[in-house]
């Protein structure tokens, strides 16, 4: 069998001359196996970011678009809200804009519009009511720990750029005594920010507070009672603010959780109760006696009791001094004393 004879290099060099070569390479990308590379030079596509969040007053190409040319993307396009607020720009709006500046239509991934946060620092109540109670302890004298400072209306915010870091101050302060109004203009740097406040200064006091209910008869521990910051006016005259002095008291009646506690509402626990046996006491210098008895009333320590001696069965008078002891104090004997004038008749 005769093989066909391989054609010659120079044959071989001919069938792949520059005609073949051109038109293989296009019908290779046709099929798509073959991509010719990005010329240099050729401008990126532009794509939208998204929603975004504005730190300025302005909103630029850059801010919205990626892959804006560096000329342009500081090109203002559309104002921020206002501080602490949020808004929208319409997706065809953008396209105009673009278009104005000689860009093609980002890409907008299906997105109608895109939604734009104002970045902002607030400055709550707590804080702008920190800086009129600090102006008023030093231009009044009144105890910044002590007061407390109720707005008129809503409790005031001050919203201001977030680069801006000082802290707020009072100024232009006035304070009447009688009434206990103030007024204040509220700063952030040099008047960048300001809001002016008004409201009622509030005379503040420590009190012991109960952390639970607490039952009748129910002896207090130290869990129990809290020192809590309330308003003076309305406050009874007998609250206290020591904790400790209530610790170990009973509870002559139920008592909620966060009651302001008062003296007539606790008392010290009894150490005898009612018809319990008792040991009465009786000392006197160079005697010592104790008996038994049992007690007709109870009572805490220093309590004075009726007791019933059970020898005698009649009923005595008694302290107590501890749990189940009660003292019965010694008869002191009065020795008459004659009159110095009937003294002086008497003599001879």
């Amino acid at each position: 069998m005769i093989q066909p004879a391989l054609p010659s290099p120079a044959a071989r060099r001919a069938l792949l001359g520059p005609g073949v070569l051109s038109r293989t390479a296009l019908t290779l990308l046709a099929l798509g196996l073959l991509t010719l590379p990005v010329l240099a030079g050729e401008a990126p596509r532009l794509a939208l970011k998204g929603d975004i969040t504005a730190e300025r007053d302005v909103i630029t190409l850059g801010d919205l678009v990626a892959g804006a040319p560096p000329a342009l993307a500081q090109k203002a396009l559309f104002r921020a809200p206002a501080l602490g607020t949020s808004g929208t720009i319409q997706v065809r709006r953008i396209v105009e804009a673009t278009a104005g500046l000689g860009l093609d239509a980002p890409e907008s991934g299906g997105r109608l519009q895109i939604a734009v946060q104002r970045a902002a620092r607030r400055i709550a109540a707590p804080e702008i009511e920190g800086a009129v109670r600090a102006a008023l302890a030093k231009v009044r004298g009144l105890d910044s720990g002590f007061t407390s400072i109720a707005f008129d209306g809503e409790p005031p915010v001050l919203t201001v750029p977030p680069d801006l870091i000082a802290a707020a101050t009072a100024q232009e302060v006035t304070y009447d005594p009688r009434s206990r109004r103030v007024t204040a203009l509220v700063v952030v740097g040099e008047r960048q920010a300001s809001l002016r406040v008004s409201g009622q200064v509030v005379e503040m006091a420590d009190v012991a507070v109960l952390t639970r209910s607490i039952n009748r008869g129910e002896t207090l521990s130290a869990p129990d009672i809290a020192v809590e910051r309330r308003p003076r006016e309305g406050l009874p005259a007998d609250i206290a603010a020591d904790a400790a002095a209530f610790v170990g008291q009973v509870a002559q009646k139920a008592l909620g959780a966060g009651t302001a506690l008062r003296a007539g509402e606790l008392g010290r626990p009894d150490l005898v109760a009612r018809g319990e046996a008792v040991t009465i006491v009786y000392e006197t210098p160079g005697v010592a006696l104790a008996l038994r008895g049992q007690a007709r009333d109870g009572g805490p320590l220093g309590a004075v009791i009726g007791v019933i001696n059970p020898v005698s069965k009649k009923v005595i008078q008694a302290t107590v001094i501890g749990p189940g002891r009660v003292t019965v104090a010694p008869i002191v004997p009065v020795t008459a004393m004659a009159a110095p004038g009937r003294l002086a008749s008497a003599r001879p």
